[in-house]
């Protein structure tokens, strides 16, 4: 037996069957962009954590951070005992956060928590309940945010009834035939039909939708949705959890569309790989909960907030924006010679270094999960991890790190370009 299928069949044992695996591979060390598991087999990684290592695996100014905040302290709960680091990540969020206006910030632990926290402070903020997401939208797997999240299977099945006052509207996908103007005009019959806009808190909206398949908002829809929350005096919630930290090429990707939201949630590649999460906005709304409303035992760990610090530093100083662009369009062109060979790819898409590749089956004209994932497989046997994603399990995304070695990212494209064609046979 090797050490892989012994460890598969101790998971199988301990683990809860609810918490799925897309490979089978255990890590046993990561470097930047590639993992070495148990058997010593390496691997390219083009997942980075669901974009969680933007600057890496174990990127040395991050390491270097949170081993001094190890010889330092590790938890007080910045509740009871609060400490300066915490404050000074606010300060920065405060600024890096599109908008010209006053802001304020709280930490968390994980993205699912900023949308919850999120939701609670627009909802205090107006005195108002509804929240209104998007079909395809992905914001966590809490109740609220399985709640928000517009997909049912796997995050809402046999988790009985989701809580109440939260409406969907379709998310606009023109290659699957549903436009901009549709979707408006949807919210605009939920008003009607379903929900007064004065009940309505927020709006929430990923400016690419993530496990809905990487489908980014465009610019005109984005102002037409601000415009309508201000006419009706609804905030905009922004779910940056997986477009933010330079991964769209901007440091959140609403500043590609000069849109500002009122409440922006982000997680993932905020820690580099340590866990942390936050929610920045208008310092009135944020203000909007009592004293003790907000916070958590391990919110803004120190350890996290450490590793947050090194990572807006090593962004900034490694112009990462600017890499996560070069390397998207050296991805897509790459993908885009394929068309012609293989005619099962339908769209190339994606800002900055946040792409997908959809497919569908040849026969049918539509969407195709499975040969998503025998690219995926083909891929995985030579040494590459990708993610497949999308409501019809026909996409695959690409989330490596954006500090990827240039030799690295160039056999990564070899092999990526091999598995999509030996799919094919």
């Amino acid at each position: 037996m090797t050490a892989t299928s012994s460890l598969t069949d101790r998971k199988n044992a301990a683990i809860s069957r609810g918490v799925g695996m897309t490979t089978q591979i255990y890590a046993d060390r990561a470097e930047n962009s590639e993992i070495w598991d148990k058997e010593g087999n390496r691997y390219i990684d083009f997942a980075a954590g669901i974009a969680v290592v933007n600057t890496g695996h174990r990127h040395p100014r991050v390491i270097e951070a949170v081993k001094k905040q190890l010889d330092r302290f590790t938890h007080t709960c910045h509740q009871v005992v609060p400490y300066e680091n915490y404050v000074e990540l606010a300060e920065r969020l405060n600024q890096l956060v599109p908008g010209n206006f006053a802001k304020k910030t709280i930490f968390v632990t994980t993205g699912a928590e900023a949308v919850e926290n999120a939701v609670k402070i627009a909802r205090a903020a107006t005195a108002r309940q509804a929240v209104v997401a998007f079909g395809g939208g992905f914001h966590g797997r809490t109740f609220m945010g399985m709640a928000l999240t517009g997909k049912v299977v796997p995050y809402k099945v046999g988790f009985g009834a989701m809580p109440g006052d939260v409406f969907h509207i379709p998310f606009p996908v023109e290659l699957h035939g549903q436009t901009a103007e549709q979707s408006l005009a949807s919210l605009k019959k939920l008003f009607a039909a379903d929900v007064d806009p004065n009940r309505v808190a927020a709006i929430i909206i990923e400016p690419v939708q993530g496990e809905g398949g990487f489908y980014p908002a465009t610019t005109a829809f984005l102002k037409q949705i601000r415009e309508i929350c201000d006419q009706h005096g609804i905030l905009l919630i922004a779910d940056e959890v997986q477009t933010g930290f330079a991964r769209t090429g901007k440091l959140f990707a609403m500043e590609h569309h000069g849109v500002v939201a009122d409440l922006t949630t982000m997680a993932k590649g905020l820690g580099g790989g340590f866990p942390i999460a936050a929610v920045t906005g208008r310092a009135e709304i944020m203000d909007a909960p009592g004293p003790g409303g907000l916070g958590g035992t391990y919110a803004g760990n120190p350890l996290g907030v450490a590793a947050a610090h090194a990572v807006i530093d090593v962004i900034k100083d490694e112009d990462l924006c600017n890499r996560a662009t070069n390397l998207g369009n050296r991805l897509k062109q790459r993908l885009e010679s394929l068309r012609d060979k293989v005619p099962e790819i339908v769209d190339v898409r994606g800002p900055g270094f946040m792409n997908a590749v959809e497919f569908n089956d040849m026969t049918t004209k539509l969407p195709s999960a499975d040969f998503a994932n025998k690219v995926r497989l083909k891929a995985l046997e030579k040494g590459l991890i990708l993610l497949t994603c999308g409501v019809h399990g026909n996409v695959i995304r690409f989330l490596a790190p954006l500090t990827v070695q240039d030799e690295v990212f160039a056999e990564a494209l070899d092999i990526l370009e091999a598995a999509i064609i030996e799919a094919r046979g």
